[in-house]
């Protein structure tokens, strides 16, 4: 009483909000929700250390946010408790974290692709927790004010401000709930065919659930299995648009290997992360298609990074394939990138670019140990050394109709939450598997293989990945090998001619190796 209070004015001084009473009595909230949320982010971060990296974990992320909010809110009914319970999960989130190997997450602002990696992941799952939160703080107030019998009638009204909010709350986890699909298979009046395939679905392979996308306009048709590069590209909504209808002819199948785009939750444990696990993957994959597409033997294609692990299945198991078929075929990585940053730099002294070669000292001569933000430099550079060329008309048109980013995020193929994995998966993978490409020179390790080989060979391609390929081919033992020169392409021939590729599969590769008895 000597506060000069009276005791039946103190549950209406709480229901507004004011900070009154001894200082325990107005710390002892705040404290309370700022351990509750600490323990919850510490407790999300232990089940998720990478954020949310499925639908499910997004959705859980909300609800985190909105109970906390809640709890936050009913402890102390004010609009300030926004603070502590957002501090205390920020706080819980990041130490619980602590330890996860991922370059996604480190913080890094001096380059692109940092800054990329940081809105991937803390701004992303600071979208999902922030609304609900705000949202959970509100609600809380709430319940605070009917429990504490509040008589303020203007403070018991619910303003349209959090009812828009708890609108946009459940459009947020509408969003994330929404599946990933992949348009169906048309016929050329724009008719869906009737028995094709058009399907995204789960495989388990070596322990680990893969996303796979399977498109044809008749299942009986062979099976070609494509395998994206990177290490940790995903490939699915881009071959789907501007590949030039591989369905219409085969049983088209992409694969989201370990740590990319839609299977980047299966980048844990890292320990799994390897070459070795990554070829086991493609084979395990390869006998699933044999048997449920009822065929002896499958087709392997593969871009890049795919072609060495094309390469290195083909060679485990050439009973499961009836040919392999390389576009941008890499060799020998370590000497590749040697070669490619002495071409800059003779290309920036020939051209007198004194800014580029100042960056290019900067970063150094490969290998890297500042992996993936070193090679990422070099990448931004690469368009210095392609010679001039015109992908076909076919595939400049279907890629302006899709309208896709040049990572193909926007493709229906992702999810809300896959939409990020794209691109962190880019990140996180290639820093894992990358450094381990160093070690393979298939000049020495894949003189021979026993099944036919077609290397689709871009002319425009760099020197230095071009080069090497002719090598090993030149030297190549197989029981058929053709090498298929297009001028017009560079790193990804496969797609920057489709057309004449297809054309070649459909016109000599099928016809000279289907069904062919062992």
């Amino acid at each position: 009483m000597g506060s000069g209070v009276q005791a039946g004015s103190r549950p209406l001084m709480a229901a507004t909000g004011v900070w009154h009473g001894p200082i325990g009595e107005r710390i002892a909230p705040v404290a309370a929700a700022t351990s509750v949320a600490l323990a919850a982010g510490l407790l999300s971060s232990l089940v998720m250390p990478r954020g949310p990296v499925t639908a499910l974990h997004g959705i859980v992320a909300i609800s985190l946010g909105l109970a906390v909010g809640v709890v936050g809110g009913a402890l102390r009914p004010t609009r300030w408790m926004l603070i502590p319970v957002l501090v205390g999960l920020a706080l819980g989130v990041e130490a619980g974290r602590l330890g996860t190997l991922a370059p996604s997450l480190a913080v890094r602002f001096d380059t692109p692709y940092g800054i990329i990696a940081f809105a991937l992941t803390r701004g992303v799952h600071a979208l999902l927790l922030v609304p609900a939160v705000v949202l959970g703080v509100l609600i809380g107030i709430v319940i605070a004010r009917r429990i504490g019998h509040a008589r303020d009638a203007s403070r018991q009204r619910r303003p349209v401000g959090t009812s828009l909010l708890a609108i946009g709350v459940a459009g947020l986890a509408l969003l994330v709930a929404w599946p990933a699909s992949t348009p169906p298979v048309l016929d050329p009046d724009g008719q869906p065919i009737p028995g094709s395939i058009a399907e995204l679905t789960t495989v388990r392979l070596g322990g680990a659930d893969q996303s796979i996308m399977i498109r044809a306009a008749d299942p009986a048709d062979p099976v070609i299995l494509y395998l994206a590069g990177g290490p940790g590209q995903s490939d699915l909504a881009l071959t789907r648009a501007v590949s030039g209808g591989w369905e219409q002819d085969f049983v088209w199948v992409g694969l989201d290997q370990r740590g990319n785009g839609k299977s980047y939750p299966a980048i844990d444990p890292v320990s799994s992360m390897t070459v070795e696990q990554a070829v086991a993957d493609v084979v395990e994959l390869s006998e699933y298609l044999r048997q449920r597409f009822d065929e002896r033997r499958i087709y392997l294609m593969g871009e890049s990074w795919g072609t060495i692990l094309g390469v290195l299945a083909v060679q485990q198991r050439p009973d499961l394939y009836y040919a392999w078929i390389p576009s941008g075929q890499m060799v020998d990585v370590r000497e590749t990138d040697r070669r490619i940053y002495e071409d800059l730099v003779t290309y920036a002294e020939h051209a007198g670019d004194q800014a580029l070669l100042a960056q290019l000292d900067a970063v150094g001569t490969p290998p890297y140990r500042d992996i993936p933000w070193a090679n990422s430099n070099l990448l931004a550079w690469y368009e210095y050394l392609y010679r001039p060329y015109t992908p076909s008309p076919g595939y400049l048109e279907r890629g302006a109709a899709a309208g896709l980013d040049p990572f193909g995020v926007l493709g229906s193929e992702y999810d809300a939450i896959d939409k990020s994995n794209v691109l962190r998966g880019l990140i996180d993978t290639f820093a894992l598997v990358y450094p381990q490409l160093y070690a393979i020179d298939l000049r020495a390790q894949a003189s021979r293989l026993e099944v036919p080989v077609y290397l689709l060979d871009g002319s425009a391609e760099l020197a230095g990945r071009r080069d090497l390929a002719l090598e090993w081919f030149a030297g190549l033992e197989a029981p058929i090998k053709e090498r298929v020169e297009l001028p017009n392409a560079a790193h990804a021939p496969v797609f920057e001619q489709a057309d004449d590729v297809q054309r070649f599969m459909n016109e000599v590769v099928v016809p000279t190796t289907y069904r062919v008895t062992d």
